[in-house]
């Protein structure tokens, strides 16, 4: 089978998608899922022609957004451990998924009519993020102040559940993570 070369993207295309990607985060966290897609254009400073062109249905748009904050969520776990003390990085990307949830939360509806379409997509996704608190968590049972034993399953699911709790408040959230993880930490003393 012949390997089909993509072109690169001209840089204009380029801020124009990555712009529009932006603006859909925006919209769909303020509006939900189901906001016009000329409210996105609009929010992106684009026409909707520009972005149908990068996006040819709404579902195009959620995965595309979907798929680069986990992305960045994920990205940021390496990101932490190269400039923080290792618990000091875990603490940081729990605030950073804490973030993440609240904007997922605005796509769920969608996503959820996806995730049967896509079940490829979303464990490619999930094993990304189990990645990342898997790097975390070593690096702060390695130093001893979390027991081993404690998975990033484990991590992922509590935080996913403090999260998921109907009218969340963020701050909340961070202190219930926090208390999560000084009870891992008491385990190690």
């Amino acid at each position: 089978m012949t390997e089909v070369a993509t072109k690169p993207m001209r840089a204009d295309a380029k801020r124009n998608r990555d712009g529009l990607m932006a603006a859909a985060l925006t919209v769909f966290t303020r509006d939900g899922a189901e906001a016009p897609l000329e409210a996105v254009a609009r929010e992106a400073g684009v026409g909707i022609g520009t972005l149908y062109r990068h996006f040819p249905s709404r579902e195009a748009l959620l995965e595309a957004v979907y798929r680069r904050e986990n992305e960045r969520l994920c990205a940021r776990a390496a990101e932490l451990l190269a400039s923080e003390a290792p618990l000091d990085a875990l603490y940081a990307w729990t605030d950073a998924f804490i973030d993440y949830a609240a904007t997922k939360r605005g796509l769920a509806a969608a996503l959820k009519s996806m995730i049967a379409d896509r079940s490829e997509f979303f464990l490619e996704s999930r094993t990304r993020m189990i990645n990342a608190a898997d790097s975390l968590l070593a690096a702060v049972q390695e130093a001893g102040q979390i027991p081993e034993g404690m998975s990033a399953e484990d991590l992922i699911r509590g935080m996913g559940g403090i999260c998921m709790q109907p009218s969340p408040d963020p701050e909340q959230a961070r202190r219930l993570v926090r208390l999560m993880i000084d009870g891992m930490r008491y385990r190690a003393s």
